[in-house]
């Protein structure tokens, strides 16, 4: 029932957290309803919890009141699935916000991590690099404030082909039973007490031994993928959201479970790190270097970025503010700076004029990073002139050497059509931050073109590892729709984002539908590494997950386009 006893939430709530730290009304919880990309919808009340055990007790509130619960970290989500969708859910929702719980805690010197349900991947990256070591994943994420929890949830990827994407076997989490009960499942391979008041005391206040751990049996990382992802004649994707193999309690709930902390590996910086820069008009050309690569490199490169022409030129004119605040002030700026955002469109969107009202603070950004000079290497705008198709390979240690040779052998002598250059440190970092910033082009060229344009259209795509003729999988009467059309692609992994933005008048929802039919034909799977979110169909086997983990539909119910209504129905 919706409006139930709203006085009775609120008041409960305030006696656990703080008048502070409850959050009612359109305007207040605005920032915690709507996502930074998609979605949006209603929600009764935001809870903001200081500790683990203040997370417990608002849980126990909404689970005795019966509450919808739809737990968020960072919001940085591109499908829309850490945020309510719409108002037609059958109880009120509550969003319980966990950036306070930021604590990272790490074990055996270093090699292994617990990260609490609210910290990110900047500050875990921070922490650990002055250990030598770093996280599972490095690529944009980071820089835009994304939660190490959230990306154990939605099985994010992340762009390092040799640790894979975000999983582990260790969690702690809270569950609803079919009986309405809420437990505690306490599954970090770590002795913290019986009752959930011990054990969430113990692991805040790490009353607990952090070395010489006994080892456990299971995993705290993918660490089968390096091997999975050289399997080039599989006509099965190398990953994708409903891997059966990679849907386990934490990993993969995407919210169906309250999770307070999980437990993860950590990886050595190599000693040596080398980026090339290469470039070909055809586009057979990386698929010949893909496969090379993959079936007869003792080492692996770290990564192997694609990047068309088309999200060159996103990146460099919609994207510089983001690359200068990076460049200057640090990643660790950048969910400042949307924060502040958030607060400036807040303030005008008050003002009487409509030039303030829609999307004030992107239009003004734009602005400002012209009036900057260019912010990108020679070279790269050499090679942006010269070719189509551009590919970013970090190779580290011994995959440095194998790589220049292949290059050298694979990539010379016919400059107009293919060509590499090792970058220096200046191009290298340049290059990395230029694709690092690419993913919010296709946003900001529609929020600047919106009176000649239609909607945006995303897709997170896993095609088979087997796949050859990815550039042409889209027929020419599919494209022919389009404003613009951003590719991009984690490319040794054969996972590709492309971001269209529709013209205006096309049936975004019919296209979309042509489409996924054309993906589901050619064997290929998504969302890839987003999360099905409320832009996606969950399939059978997630949808079953889904249902075995959050039995009642209390926890963000909804996502994957599933029912809203309780118990499922």
């Amino acid at each position: 029932m919706r409006n139930d006893r709203l006085e009775e939430l609120e008041k409960r709530l305030i006696a656990v957290v703080g008048q502070q730290q409850v959050l009612t009304g359109v305007e207040k919880t605005r920032p915690y309803r709507t996502g930074i990309r998609v979605g949006g919808g209603v929600a009764c009340a935001v809870a903001i919890p200081e500790n683990l055990l203040q997370l417990w007790q608002v849980l126990q509130v909404c689970v005795q009141l019966d509450k919808i619960i739809i737990i968020q970290a960072a919001n940085t989500g591109l499908t829309g699935g850490s945020t309510p969708d719409g108002d037609n859910y059958d109880r009120d929702v509550v969003i319980i916000s966990t950036l306070n719980l930021n604590q990272l805690i790490l074990l055996n010197r270093g090699t292994q991590v617990v990260a609490a349900a609210g910290s990110t991947l900047y500050q875990l990256e921070e922490k650990l690099s002055k250990l030598g070591r770093g996280p599972h994943s490095v690529i944009g994420s980071s820089c835009i404030g994304a939660s190490v929890v959230g990306g154990i949830c939605n099985n994010s990827g992340g762009n390092l082909v040799n640790r894979g994407p975000a999983y582990t076997e260790y969690s702690l989490y809270a569950r609803l039973r079919a009986d309405g009960g809420l437990e505690l499942v306490n599954h970090l391979g770590i002795e913290l007490g019986e009752t959930p008041e011990d054990i969430l005391t113990a692991l805040q206040s790490i009353n607990f031994e952090t070395e010489d751990l006994p080892e456990c049996q299971g995993q705290a990382s993918d660490q089968d993928y390096k091997m999975r992802v050289r399997e080039i004649e599989s006509p099965i994707p190398a990953r994708f959201n409903a891997d059966k193999r990679r849907l386990r309690e934490a990993s993969g709930c995407a919210g169906k479970l309250a999770v307070f902390a999980v437990r993860l590996d950590t990886f050595p910086k190599p000693e040596k790190e080398q980026i090339f820069y290469v470039g070909t008009n055809q586009p057979q050309h990386l698929t010949t270097l893909r496969k090379q690569i993959l079936s007869g490199f003792k080492q692996l490169p770290d990564m192997g970025e694609y990047l068309h022409r088309s999200y060159f030129d996103g990146a460099d004119l919609y994207c510089k503010d983001a690359y200068l605040a990076i460049k200057y002030f640090g990643t660790g700026f950048i969910p400042t700076l949307f924060g502040i955002k958030r607060q400036v469109d807040q303030v005008v969107s008050q003002w009487p004029l409509k030039i303030f009202q829609d999307h004030f603070s992107d239009k003004a950004l734009q602005f400002i990073a012209q009036l900057f000079p260019d912010h990108l290497p020679a070279k790269m705008r050499q090679y942006r002139n010269q070719y189509e198709h551009h590919m970013i390979i970090l190779a580290s240690d011994h995959s440095i050497q194998e790589t220049r040779e292949l290059l050298e052998k694979s990539f010379t002598g016919d400059e107009n059509k293919r060509a590499y250059f090792e970058c220096s440190d200046s191009e290298g970092k340049a290059a990395l931050l230029h694709r690092y910033v690419a993913g919010n082009a296709p946003a900001r060229y529609q929020i600047l073109h919106a009176d000649e344009s239609g909607e945006l259209l995303p897709l997170d795509v896993a095609l088979p590892r087997n796949c050859e003729t990815w550039y042409e999988i889209l027929p020419k009467e599919i494209l022919c729709q389009m404003a613009e059309t951003f590719q991009m692609s984690h490319f040794l992994c054969m996972v590709f984002h492309w971001d269209f933005v529709v013209k205006k008048g096309v049936d975004t929802a019919d296209l979309k539908a042509k489409i996924l039919k054309i993906l589901d034909n050619a064997g290929a799977k998504y969302p890839a590494e987003h999360n099905v979110g409320h832009l996606y169909k969950a399939e059978t086997d997630l949808s079953n997950f889904y249902k075995k983990i959050d039995p009642t539909n209390s926890f963000n119910p909804g996502i994957g386009k599933m029912s809203k209504l309780k118990d499922h129905q």
